[in-house]
């Protein structure tokens, strides 16, 4: 044991007491504010981040003149609690207590983080690949390919590269399949999470190993496999000093996917023609009519014996997300060898409900998190949209999404930069029993 491993059962116990304090000292700075000022202070807060919730479902779920309220009321809702407590001489204690709960989660988190580690998945040494063929989209993250000169590269440690043409359509299964049948005994790609997916799917299919190389715009597959997502080039390092992790693929109606399949909502939008080109503008185009059941149809799902009813999003992953909440919006996996799927179930109706997911955020009724080997999807459509991670598809109902254990051999550089730490839930009652010492962190896990 390093003398810094020694150390973190007394750090973490450190940073429970100073969350406690910071905690106890929220709450005293309201409860000493003269007269019902304390009291104040909570509910007029409270009464903005509704307010400002509702404005947001408004700004979202209609168009026109509301659509411009729901805004206003946005900008507006904090501004006016600020002017009410600046007016009322209440500023100094709503600051104070605000900065004390800050510290006080933050240090929570802190002291959780350790006791919940999570196990990094476990990497095998392997041998070189002498054949490895890469497959590279020269367009994807912006013109990385280029950028970073990863074909040259490629070339120089001895692999086969094959450039896409982005002028047609390209079915990159195939040409993955063909690279194989030609002796390849690795099969790497340069390009988006769709395009992982499916020569993933091929690898798999061979038991090849799989090099991902995080040259995409958004890498969530990379990113959960700890690979430098900054210089796309380091992924190149396994080729000649690389180790091995087998991970969980996702399957969803006959396709494979490595982050999420989406129904509802997003799956509609992604379905736009305008959706590539402009896809914040398409999505505030299309959220009205989706949020309030004027196109698209809700969505019934079963997963291991739970029902999720009348559904206007849902979301599946390859592995669950540290923060539900995040699923699709950077949001990281800690593992990716749990063979269990993620799953999130969205329904918010009017203003209230957004509200009360605003301020409850995963305990919210409107928010449906739970983990399963797996779900199906069904709808009064015979047909419905869906985004297999991020590309647009239409499949008939039921829909049924699977884990497949183990099912990828991935390549992997020894060195690499590792997957964010995990921001764990907030427990009160765990922190105060870290704090009484009658909770032992867990010992920590390397990544590798």
């Amino acid at each position: 044991m390093t003398p810094d491993e020694s150390l973190a059962p007394a750090r973490a116990r450190l940073w429970a007491w100073v969350a406690l304090a910071c905690a106890l000292g929220a709450v005293a700075v309201l409860l000493a504010v003269s007269g019902p000022g304390g009291l104040v202070v909570l509910a007029i807060g409270l009464a903005g981040l509704a307010v400002a919730a509702a404005g947001t479902w408004w700004a979202l779920s209609h168009h026109g003149a509301v659509r411009v309220a729901g805004a206003l009321l946005v900008l507006c809702a904090p501004a006016a609690v600020l002017v009410f407590y600046a007016r009322a001489g209440l500023w100094l204690p709503a600051l104070t207590a605000v900065a004390l709960w800050g510290a006080s989660m933050a240090c929570a988190r802190s002291a959780l983080r350790s006791v919940r580690r999570p196990e990094g998945m476990s990497a095998t040494a392997c041998g070189l690949p002498r054949h490895p063929v890469l497959i590279m989209n020269p367009r994807s993250g912006g013109g990385k390919v280029d950028r970073f000169g990863l074909a040259e590269k490629a070339e120089t440690l001895g692999a086969r590269v094959v450039m896409l043409d982005t002028t047609v359509e390209t079915d990159v299964a195939a040409i993955a399949r063909r690279a194989v049948t030609e002796g390849a005994d690795l099969l790497g790609v340069v390009g988006g999470d769709g395009t992982q997916a499916q020569v993933a799917e091929v690898a798999a299919e061979h038991d090849l190993p799989f090099l991902v190389i995080s040259a995409g715009t958004r890498n969530h597959f990379a990113m959960d496999l700890g690979l430098d997502r900054e210089d796309p080039s380091h992924c190149l390092e396994a080729l000649t000093d690389g180790e091995e992790l087998r991970v969980d693929l996702g399957a969803v109606g006959g396709h494979t996917f490595v982050n999420t399949v989406s129904f509802g909502v997003y799956a509609q939008i992604v379905q736009r023609p305008d959706y590539r080109d402009a896809k914040a503008g398409a999505t505030l185009e299309a959220l009205p009519e989706l949020l309030l059941g004027y196109s698209g149809h809700p969505l019934d799902a079963r997963a291991d014996g739970v029902r999720l009813h009348a559904q206007q999003a849902i979301l599946i992953s390859n592995n669950p997300y540290a923060d539900a909440g995040r699923t699709a919006t950077g949001g990281h996996r800690p593992r990716l060898d749990r063979g269990t799927l993620g799953v999130v179930g969205v329904h918010v109706g009017n203003a209230a409900e957004a509200a009360e997911l605003a301020l409850r955020g995963s305990s919210a009724s409107e928010l449906t998190v739970l983990t399963s080997s797996q779900i199906t999807v069904d709808s009064d459509e015979a047909s419905i949209p869906v985004a297999v991670d991020g590309e647009a598809l239409h499949m008939p109902t039921p829909v049924h999404c699977s884990i497949r254990p183990g099912a990828l051999r991935v390549l992997v550089p020894r060195n690499r930069p590792g997957t964010p730490a995990s921001r764990p839930s907030l427990d009160w009652r765990e922190t105060v029993a870290l704090a009484l010492g009658r909770r032992r962190p867990s010992p920590t896990t390397e990544n590798r």
